[in-house]
């Protein structure tokens, strides 16, 4: 229910143009743990590998919005252990371009789950939609999350996109661009905490 009612705010907020994106110090490890630790428990109780593939070229500290950052794999990574009965779901964060003092992040969250039929694949992103009703019967939810997500990706400066069939599982990506901390600046000694990911 409070996810719900979660849901509901932001799409509310979404609406009216009122969501902000925030511009701070944050830990990418920090954010990309966190999301494994908050899904651990329902992908054990599935029987599901959770994994996280993790860059060692990916930069420590970055400005940008850790909270709503959180929010779109939270989402992304919710679902995709939802929807896969069993294998595996991989959360990976990689820099594919650091230039100027800016780093190109991209995530993706594949798993190995029910799959999506290309001709319906868009209509997941419109609010209140699902694949088709029986799965809002057998797996609930409001229909709101992925639409709420690609909107949140968009105001971050990215797109949310998605590769899947029937069948084969499920790949949701996006591409985020994000300044820099260097080592010694003011930011950063102000980020979410030091963490190494392995």
């Amino acid at each position: 229910m409070l996810r719900v009612l979660n849901d509901v705010l932001d799409f509310s907020k979404l609406e009216a143009g009122r969501m902000r994106i925030e511009t701070r110090p944050l830990n990418l490890g920090t954010v990309a743990t966190n999301v494994i630790d908050l899904i651990t428990p329902q992908a054990a109780e599935k029987g599901i590998e959770l994994a996280l593939r993790w860059s060692p070229l990916n930069p420590r500290t970055l400005m940008g919005d850790a909270g709503r950052l959180r929010q779109v794999l939270l989402n992304l990574a919710g679902n995709a252990v939802k929807f896969t009965s069993q294998g595996k779901v991989t959360l990976g964060v990689d820099c594919v371009e650091c230039l100027e003092g800016r780093a190109r992040i991209r995530f993706e969250v594949e798993d190995t789950g029910i799959g999506i039929a290309e001709d319906v694949q868009q209509q997941l992103f419109e609010k209140f939609t699902q694949a088709d009703a029986s799965i809002t019967r057998r797996f609930g939810g409001t229909g709101l999350g992925l639409a709420i997500s690609k909107e949140l990706v968009q105001l971050m400066g990215g797109d949310l996109g998605l590769k899947s069939a029937p069948g084969q599982g499920s790949t949701f990506w996006f591409e985020l661009c994000f300044p820099m901390v260097l080592p010694g600046s003011t930011a950063a000694t102000k980020d979410e905490g030091v963490l190494t990911v392995s």
